[in-house]
């Protein structure tokens, strides 16, 4: 099978008070980038989390957002700084004896002096967190791959009948390139005649000339390569795997050939295949830069 570097994932799960969103989402990329977003808190495992997405992923660029919510009461308790207290009361002691005014400081007051009071996280225990947040991981990555084998299904269906097309293209060039040989010795026989009238055609310098017609217009090399080169691909799509940047190689391959069938053509009919066969292998590649 194939896949497609187009794909999305999404798995949600709640464990008594706690719950962790895990959504990925790619494009076309020439490499694997993977860009996640998650609280400062899940910034530990930012190395495991991307070791557990090479799993799944070899190519494209990826988006990964995690949401953690945890509404436990036990997750976070009220802290007491006694010696800020302290100072505080040192120092308003100290300016009401400056300034000759009463020191009417309440516990109130005094409360909601910065750093008297605080919030503060419980230590959480690391690998019962990795494990309810791996597991979030694996039910994303597991759907985001869904979605990117389904596209290279599609891809591959299509792919496969751009190049039964391609090879039509193919076999008409390969069948009129002999004939164009044929009409040029009889057109220029008939010119010949033409001109010379009852004249004996020379039939060593028409045969000559012929023949470096036939070199100058040859593409049977190009058209066994360019053949060559649709069959392999179609073996590759068959066969599946992370097949992407070979067949983009590939591509590029059958667009030079095609360039050289066109430069060489000196038929109207071979000139309209070859135009149209470089345009199938432009949708071709297209279609290959999906291709994970």
């Amino acid at each position: 099978m194939i896949k497609s570097m187009t794909g999305f994932g999404r798995c949600e799960i709640a464990k008594g008070e706690r719950k962790i969103t895990v959504e990925m989402k790619s494009v076309n990329h020439r490499y694997l980038d993977i860009t996640i977003k998650m609280p400062k808190k899940l910034n530990f495992f930012e190395a495991a989390i991307r070791n557990e997405l090479k799993n799944y992923i070899q190519r494209g660029k990826v988006d990964v957002f995690i949401t953690y919510e945890d509404m436990s009461e036990a997750n976070v308790c009220v802290t007491y700084n006694r010696e800020a207290a302290s100072a505080y009361m040192k120092y308003l002691a100290q300016m009401a004896e400056d300034f000759g005014l009463d020191n009417d400081v309440r516990v109130s007051t005094l409360s909601r002096y910065p750093e008297v009071f605080g919030m503060e996280e419980q230590t959480v225990d690391e690998e019962e967190l990795w494990q309810f947040l791996s597991e979030a991981i694996r039910g994303a990555a597991e759907k985001f791959v869904d979605t990117r084998i389904r596209e290279g299904e599609n891809l591959r269906d299509d792919l496969v009948e751009k190049l039964d097309g391609m090879l039509a293209h193919v076999d008409y060039i390969t069948e009129r390139s002999p004939q164009i040989v044929t009409e040029y010795r009889q057109k220029l026989e008939e010119k010949v005649k033409e001109l010379l009238g009852d004249v004996q055609v020379d039939e060593a310098r028409l045969l000559t000339e012929v023949t470096i017609f036939a070199d100058k217009v040859c593409v049977d090399e190009e058209l066994v390569r360019l053949r060559s080169h649709i069959e392999t691909t179609r073996e590759n799509l068959l066969q599946g795997g992370s097949i992407g940047r070979k067949l983009d190689f590939i591509a590029q391959e059958m667009n030079r050939e095609a360039n050289t069938i066109l430069s060489k053509a000196n038929d109207l009919e071979i000139s309209n295949r070859a135009i149209e066969l470089k345009t199938e292998i432009e949708k071709v590649r297209e279609q290959i830069q999906n291709i994970e």
